[in-house]
């Protein structure tokens, strides 16, 4: 079946960023764009499922993301790490051929 799973940091830090913002229906929404140096690349900000958008789960913690950017996400796994030097979401994409050096683009 066609999902994307969202990890347990991940979904407390989605938990987190909503509830900073007041908006508790919000939720994570992930989208595959044209751009950066290898034709792709994500875009993540806070916001409400539209009609069409799939909706992925995990303890109430919504990650939303489109028809379109779908195709490209299929099997993606949701997580996110703090750490000294870099802190933030990453997406674990089986589908991905080719990236770039800083890792902020990819190819399918």
């Amino acid at each position: 079946m066609p999902t994307i799973t969202v990890s347990d940091d991940a979904a407390k830090k989605i938990h987190t960023l909503v509830e900073s913002m007041q908006k508790p229906e919000h939720g994570l929404r992930v989208k595959v764009v044209g751009g950066g140096c290898s034709g792709l690349q994500y875009k993540m900000d806070v916001d409400m499922p539209r009609d069409g958008d799939k909706v992925f789960e995990n303890d109430g913690a919504k990650v939303i993301v489109d028809r379109k950017s779908f195709l490209y996400l299929n099997g993606t796994e949701v997580h996110y790490q703090e750490g000294l030097m870099e802190s933030g979401f990453q997406l674990r994409n089986p589908n991905i051929k080719r990236s770039c050096g800083c890792g902020a683009s990819f190819t399918v």
